[in-house]
Parts: C-alpha cells; sequence; structure tokens
C-alpha cells in the first residue's frame, strides 16, 4: 500500500471511529436498536449475556457503520484492484474499530468502578451503558467491538468492490431496463400528446385537482397534522428563498416576519387581551402587510451590510422582537409569555375551518399564489437584477441596478411570504405564544432552502419534506432533530453541495470546476439559450 492510499484509510478510519463514539456518547445507538428491532421484529431479537433484547439489534446497527466504513474505503482507485479494496478497507475497520473498542473498554471499567457517567453526559444513563457494554467483561467488549467493525468494514469492501463495481450488475441493469426505458418513453409521449391538446391537458388538471381535494378527506388527524406542519414551512422556505436563494441576503431574523403574521391575526382576532374580534379573512391581509412593512423597516437599516454583518443583525432584530414577546412589561398588549389564546379561524358560507384537512386547502392555495407571484417576479426585470445583485452587487450596481431598492423589495416580499405563514399558523392552533418563534424556525427554514436547492421552488418544497416531514413521521428520532441537520448538511455539502433539486444555474456555478472549458463554437446565442431556459428552471 502506498503512503497516499494509506493516509486516506487512515483518515476514513479515524472519520468513523470518531463518529461512532459520538453516537454512543448521544445514546444514539439504544434509539437505533430499538428502530432496527421493530423492522426485524421482536421475535428475533436475541439477549447477550442477560442483556435486553436489544443488544443484537445494537450490533447490527455497529455492523451497517462497519459496512459503510469499508465501501468509503473501498472506493475507486487507479489501479482498480482487490488488493488495494481489501487493504484499505482493513486499515479503516481496524482504526475506526480500535476506536470503539477502547472506548467500550473505558467505558466498562468506569461502570465496573461505579462512576455515574450521566453525571457527566446526560444521555449516558445506566439503560444506555449496560447495552453498549452488553454485560460483559472489558476485555471482550473490546474485542467484540474491535472483529465486528473489522470484519463488517471489509465485508463493505467486498461488496462495492465484487457488487458494486462488476461489469455483471451494469448488464443485469440493462437487460432489465429495458422494459421500464420503452415504458417510461410510451408514458412520456403519451404525456406529451395529452399536454398538447387543450382539452385533454384541462382534463388531466382538474384530475390532479380532483385527487388533491380528495386525499386530505381521507387521511387521519396526524397525517393532517404533519402535512399541514410541511406546508406552513412550505410557505417559509418559499418566502427565505427570495431572500437568499434570488437576492443572495443572508437572513438569520426571519421568524420575526413569522411571529409578526401570528401575531396581528391574534391581536385582531382573540377576544383577548384587545376583544377586537375582527374577522379573518380582515386579519390575512393586514397581517401580510404588516409583516412586509416590518421587512422593509430592518431592509432600510442594513442596505450597506453584506454578507457576515447582514446576518448578525437580522439575528439581533429576530431575537429582539422575541424578547419584546417574552416581556412581562408588555402583556396588557402582546399577552406576554403565557402567549393569545383563542385565536379565531377562517369562515367560509357559513361554515368555520374545523378539521386538518381544510386548513391544508388553505395552504395548498397560499402555496400556489407564491409559487405564482415568485415565478412572474424570477422571469421578469426584478428577478434578473435579484440574480446580479446576488453574484456581485458591485458589478449589479455598475450595471444600473438599484441595489437599495432591490433589497427593500426582496426582504418585503420575503416577509410577506413569511407573514401569510404566521397567519394561517395561528388560525391553525388557534392560539400563538413566544415559544413559537424561536431562533431554530429561522435554522430550519434556512436549512431547507440549503437542501432543497437555492433559488429553485420545487428544491425548496422537497426540502421542507425531507426536513419537516420526516422528523414528524419518525417521532423517535426528535431528540436527535440537531444531529440529524447537522449531520445531513454535511452530507449534503460534500455530496450534493447544490442540493436535492438545484436549479440549472445553481447547478452550474457549482460544477463549474468539473465541466470542460467552453470551445470556440459555443457563441453569445448559447449564452443567451442557456439564459433564458435557467429562467425557466
Amino acid at each position: 500500500m502506498t503512503r497516499d492510499r494509506l493516509r486516506q484509510s487512515l483518515t476514513t478510519g479515524a472519520i468513523f471511529g470518531v463518529v461512532l463514539v459520538f453516537l454512543v456518547l448521544i445514546g444514539f445507538q439504544a434509539t437505533a436498536a430499538q428502530l432496527i428491532g421493530g423492522l426485524i421484529g421482536n421475535g428475533y431479537s436475541i439477549a447477550i449475556s442477560g442483556t435486553s433484547g436489544l443488544g443484537l439489534d445494537m450490533l447490527v446497527f455497529f455492523a451497517l457503520i462497519g459496512l459503510w466504513a469499508g465501501m468509503s474505503a473501498a472506493r475507486r482507485r487507479t489501479p482498480d484492484l482487490w488488493s488495494y479494496a481489501l487493504e484499505g478497507a482493513a486499515v479503516t475497520g481496524a482504526v475506526s474499530g480500535a476506536a470503539l473498542a477502547l472506548f467500550g473498554f473505558l467505558v466498562d471499567q468506569l461502570s465496573a468502578a461505579g462512576v455515574a457517567l450521566s453525571a457527566y453526559l446526560a444521555q449516558m444513563v445506566t439503560s444506555n451503558t449496560q447495552l453498549f457494554i452488553l454485560n460483559l467483561p472489558a476485555t471482550q467488549v473490546a474485542v467484540l467491538y474491535f472483529a465486528l467493525i473489522l470484519l463488517s468494514s471489509l465485508l463493505g469492501a467486498v461488496m462495492m468492490r465484487g457488487m458494486v463495481r462488476a461489469s455483471w450488475p451494469q448488464r443485469l441493469n440493462d437487460h432489465l431496463g429495458r422494459p421500464f426505458a420503452r415504458l417510461g418513453g410510451w408514458l412520456s409521449h403519451t404525456l406529451h400528446r395529452v399536454t398538447a391538446n387543450r382539452g385533454s391537458r384541462y382534463s388531466l388538471y382538474g384530475v390532479l385537482i380532483l385527487l388533491a381535494i380528495l386525499i386530505p378527506q381521507g387521511l387521519g388527524p396526524f397525517w393532517n397534522y404533519t402535512l399541514g406542519t410541511v406546508l406552513i414551512y412550505v410557505l417559509l422556505g418559499l418566502g427565505l428563498n427570495v431572500v437568499v436563494g434570488l437576492a443572495g441576503l443572508l437572513d438569520l431574523g426571519y421568524v420575526a416576519f413569522y411571529a409578526i403574521g401570528a401575531y396581528t391575526v391574534a391581536l385582531l382576532t382573540a377576544p383577548a387581551p384587545h376583544h377586537l374580534l375582527w374577522s379573518f379573512w380582515i386579519a390575512l391581509p393586514i397581517g401580510i402587510a404588516v409583516a412586509a412593512l416590518a421587512g422593509v423597516v430592518l431592509g432600510v437599516p442594513v442596505l450597506r451590510l453584506r454578507g457576515d454583518y447582514l446576518a448578525i443583525v437580522t439575528l439581533g432584530f429576530g431575537e429582539i422582537l422575541g424578547t419584546l414577546t417574552r416581556a412581562d412589561a408588555l402583556t396588557s398588549f402582546t399577552g406576554g409569555p403565557m402567549g393569545v389564546k383563542d385565536v379565531a379561524g377562517p369562515t367560509l358560507f357559513g361554515l368555520s375551518f374545523s378539521s386538518g384537512a381544510d386548513y391544508i386547502y388553505l395552504m395548498a392555495l397560499g402555496t400556489i399564489v407564491i409559487i405564482l407571484i415568485t415565478t412572474r417576479l424570477q422571469n421578469s426585470r426584478v428577478g434578473r437584477a435579484w440574480e446580479a445583485m446576488r453574484e456581485d452587487e458591485t458589478v449589479a450596481r455598475a450595471m444600473g441596478v438599484n441595489t437599495l431598492v432591490q433589497k427593500l423589495l426582496a426582504f418585503g416580499i420575503g416577509a410577506a411570504f413569511a407573514g401569510m405563514g404566521g397567519v394561517i399558523f395561528a388560525a391553525r392552533n388557534q392560539f400563538t405564544g413566544p415559544d413559537d418563534y424561536t431562533l431554530m424556525v429561522s435554522i430550519n427554514v434556512l436549512c431547507l432552502v440549503i437542501v432543497g436547492g437555492m433559488g429553485n421552488m420545487p428544491g425548496v418544497i422537497a426540502g421542507a419534506l425531507v426536513l419537516k416531514g420526516l422528523p414528524e413521521v419518525l417521532r423517535q428520532l426528535q431528540d436527535y432533530r440537531l444531529v440529524a441537520f447537522g449531520a445531513l448538511l454535511v452530507v449534503m455539502m460534500i455530496v450534493r453541495p447544490e442540493g436535492i433539486l438545484p436549479s440549472r444555474r445553481r447547478r452550474l456555478e457549482v460544477h463549474a470546476a468539473e465541466s470542460p472549458p467552453q470551445t470556440d463554437s459555443e457563441g453569445p446565442g448559447d449564452r443567451e439559450r442557456l439564459a433564458r431556459n435557467d429562467g425557466r428552471s
């Protein structure tokens, strides 16, 4: 093994070793064991040395990480030989296995000495510690974990080299893929013929609208609530996408506009503290307008700031608003720490919105309106000005773009969309309070925009489904949401830095170094055509 390959294998092993130890420190091995036990069935869970039946499930979890480590160590080399793959996996598995084995030995010794690890690490409670050491002597624990990670890493290398990169899977895939390719071509041709005719196209739209109306009626309360939460974050993500994805202005206080919309509808429609009792449909445009005005007011003093300075100022704005909503001195105006109860919901033709499905229709309508507005703006002169300002503000100003007006417009429109989300959120919950508008809301929205794909509305929707839909479904992982966010962001920045569904321009920007140089045959007409296509992405 050459020195470079040895260094790469050692680095990979160290990374996976740190990951294994970190997962044990936060107690994730117990949660993972429960999830795996639920998948394989409790009847197959085997107790080890008097421990619970989760012992084998935890070992399966560690083995899966070892497989991942081996597959990472056996990635393609030049020349692509079996010996290189196995040697790299052996070194990686030995390093990561040694880290987990040493940590297991240390935990076992401390446990035997009566040291309460939970006093120093909250997640290292007695049950998690006993599960990790499997009630075995320290030496046996170390040998077990070292052998498990080493063997699973070698197995991962065999799978990577013998199956993923072998020729027969590609031939099998080509053979089995022909029918699916023909089916895909037929579906594409049929869809093109359907959409080419106006009558059939409108009929297809009608069927889709009918399905969208019927599906929420068939969902239960839990799924309606989960879908509603995702749609709320879709509204917020589409608004922040205007500010960050299109205009390139980093806003960490975005939750403030969300709170302004919610508190506006609450104070106007709730019986306390002001007893105004206005209609929801009157409070809705007022909440949107007040949030937009707040965005413009915030934009005025920060017009000359960029990058980190802009992020710090907007973060301060969000924290100031959060402090004001919690202040006891403003209880008579905002409800104080207790919030505002009995927020009125919308009524239509004398019927009140009483179920989650009703609010899903309202959120979906708001999402469609925001998408239409953003699409029109993105394809207009305003959208071009935002993109120019995002790429280089100095050059955009030199080309005649009024950055003062464009920044105010971006802040105002993004804040208006957040205000709409806040209004619907408060009406659906019939309550609003300061605990609903913390810094984590801004971080969550920013994460879904980055992970989904900045500057692309389908990417924002995909990011909301991944970052808000999955945690709501997998409630057992709620305690590890921050860890999941961090890990997902790291993986996305390494594997797919442009996001899940990036725009064409964003994809080209990220992979510009990987693209072949421009040839002489590519003229101005090609560049103009690329710009027009990007406008439709």
